[in-house]
């Protein structure tokens, strides 16, 4: 059985899990949450895509 859930509802409820049980403040969420929204805009942001491409790769089983 294969169950296809959006990133952005698994990111939601880890963010949830991270809130309610660790004790993480809501604005530290917030505030990485537009850093990674303003680090997508910079000169890093194709390296950070080929790494993280890569490691789903990798975690996957079907890396060159």
């Amino acid at each position: 059985m294969t169950v296809n859930l959006p990133l952005v509802v698994v990111l939601g409820l880890i963010t949830w899990g991270a809130v309610k049980f660790l004790g993480v403040r809501v604005w530290l969420v917030v505030v990485i949450a537009l850093f990674g929204f303003y680090l997508a805009d910079t000169f890093l942001a194709p390296a950070i895509d080929s790494g993280a491409r890569n490691g789903v790769g990798v975690v996957n089983g079907n890396h060159d």
